[in-house]
This record gives C-alpha cells, structure tokens and sequence, in this order.
C-alpha cells in the first residue's frame, strides 16, 4: 500500500469516526442527576412516570441515564422531566415569572440552552427542562399537564 494510500485511508477512518461521534451525541440518551424526595413524594412520582406518555411533541420516549422512576425523557435531551426535586429558590422570587397549563402552574426559569418549568403548588416539585428549540415554546407542557394533575396533587 503507497503512503498516499494509506493517508486517505486513515483520513477517511478519522472522518467516519467524528461523523459516527456527531450522531451519537445528539441520539444519546440525556445524562441528569436523580431527584431524592421522600418516600411519600417518591410514590408520587413513581405513580407519574407509569402515567407518562410516550411520546411529547413528536419525541419518541427516551428516558436519560441513570435509569429511573424519578425521570423520563423524549428526544434526547429535548425534553427531559425530573420528579421530585427539591423547591426551586426561585419561587421566593415575587417576580418570578410562571404559566398555567390545563390547571398545571408551572414557573418559568429562562436558561440559554432552553427553558426549565417546575411545578407550583403540588404535593411535590416536577421540572422539566426543554432543549434550546423552545426557547420561546412550552407546548411539551400540554402533554405532560394531564399526568401531572392526575398523580401530583395540588397541595392548596
């Protein structure tokens, strides 16, 4: 085999390889840390993932790593909900900015790589954090108001 042979080979290897990296890393499940809330909430919340749907705006079910019934995901790391985290400081905030979805509050924290909603006024905190797409979007919340409202009960 020639050394110009033998380059092209090894170039079109290392090509291969980034492209193969490329496509995995946005395929790859998200990676979140796991919420510890007590036993009470943590039935909760196992009640909820079972109610989850499985698919949220057109995201296919993916849940992150490590596996858990505290957490569930959809496309990656798109959509990614995590049950039975601890009270936000955030919701001290008078100004703190919040929606209403189907009967769910949620409160609106705005991050650069997407928004992060959390739950207001349930037996416990669910969040959900949406990828940079919606930065200006909380449709996933329609999906995800149902089985919130009907395994979180509203604590007021």
């Amino acid at each position: 085999m020639t050394s110009f042979a033998r380059r092209s080979l090894a170039l079109s290897a290392a090509v291969l390889a980034l492209a193969a990296a490329g496509c995995s890393s946005t395929d790859a499940a998200a990676q979140v840390a796991v919420p510890s809330p007590p036993a009470g909430e943590a039935a909760l919340c196992r009640a909820l993932h079972d109610a989850l749907p499985e698919s949220v705006a057109g995201h296919g079910r993916q849940d992150p790593e490590p596996s858990s019934e505290l957490t569930a995901g959809w496309g990656g790391a798109a959509i990614v909900l995590r049950c039975g985290v601890p009270r936000p400081d955030r919701m001290s905030d008078p100004q703190a900015q919040g929606i209403e979805v189907d009967g769910v509050g949620w409160m609106l924290e705005e991050r650069d790589s997407g928004p992060r909603f959390t739950t207001t006024y349930r037996e416990t905190y669910v969040e959900v954090t949406l990828g940079e797409q919606y930065l200006h979007d909380a449709s996933p919340l329609t999906e995800l108001a149902g089985p919130v409202a009907g395994t979180a009960p509203a604590s007021l």
